[in-house]
């Protein structure tokens, strides 16, 4: 945050704080498959800019992703620190796997410090998953949140707190196929919305029957086409109400 010099007067000794931003207002972008979405939030999540969104390159370099970014958030300009979610395996700010992006390209990338430089601010990657968990989550006891998008991506939450990282959508769910490609966008268009719809009742049973969560959380924009009754304990929410993690993730 900033460092502490220390004066006196009248004998009493006084902290003045340097570089201290007087506000916490965060910059929260979330990097999909088909999209690029950003928003300013303050420090309890709430949005401070429109929601603003940008189709992602294709190819999704690296390079070229760093550019729709710069474009997307250029007329932001009221945040000190940003937040990101990206679709796949992170270290230490440094992407491992990019599966609907492509691997090749962003394995060893290290995106946190390449946007952190880009952006001038402090800067923190996480998968985009876990980023919405935190924001949508209710705090209380085992809580799961699924994505719907180009892929199908997984957050484990206990109390508010992340789990560390599974990548859930890569573990097969039948001989043939993950669930990435069971019930990913693919199979959406592929097999259409009712037997999607099969799919989608068949992940849910698994779930929960092999964690016996408190509450399961939906978002992505796939999650529209869930067409069948839910349980009480499965909420839909959306990759807005999801982006709100940006405020949270520097909370942790």
């Amino acid at each position: 945050m900033g460092r502490g010099e220390l004066y006196s007067v009248n004998n009493l000794t006084i902290i003045k704080m340097k570089n201290i931003p007087t506000t916490f207002n965060v910059l929260s972008i979330d990097i999909g498959g088909s999209h690029i979405k950003a928003t300013v939030l303050n420090e309890d999540g709430k949005e401070l800019e429109a929601y603003k969104s940008e189709e992602t390159p294709n190819p999704a370099s690296p390079e070229k992703v760093l550019e729709a970014i710069k474009k997307l958030v250029a007329n932001f300009d009221a945040y000190n620190y940003v937040s990101v979610g990206f679709p796949g395996f992170i270290k230490g700010g440094i992407i491992q796997t990019a599966p609907n992006l492509g691997t090749k390209m962003w394995h060893g990338f290290d995106l946190e410090k390449r946007l952190g430089k880009l952006l001038g601010k402090p800067t923190k990657v996480v998968n985009d998953a876990d980023l919405q968990g935190i924001g949508v989550v209710d705090g209380k006891g085992f809580e799961i949140l699924v994505t719907l998008g180009t892929g199908f991506g997984t957050a484990f939450l206990k109390n508010g707190e992340l789990f560390p990282h599974i990548e859930l959508a890569h573990h097969p769910v039948t001989k043939k196929k993950d669930y990435d490609k069971y019930v990913g966008e693919k199979a959406l268009k592929k097999k259409g919305v009712k037997k999607w719809n099969k799919r989608m009742k068949k992940v849910i049973s698994i779930l929960k029957i092999v964690f016996n969560y408190d509450q399961l959380y939906i978002s992505g924009g796939n999650a529209q086409a869930i067409k069948f009754t839910l349980d009480e304990n499965i909420k839909i929410v959306t990759n807005e109400d999801g982006i709100k993690g940006g405020a949270m993730l520097w909370k942790k």
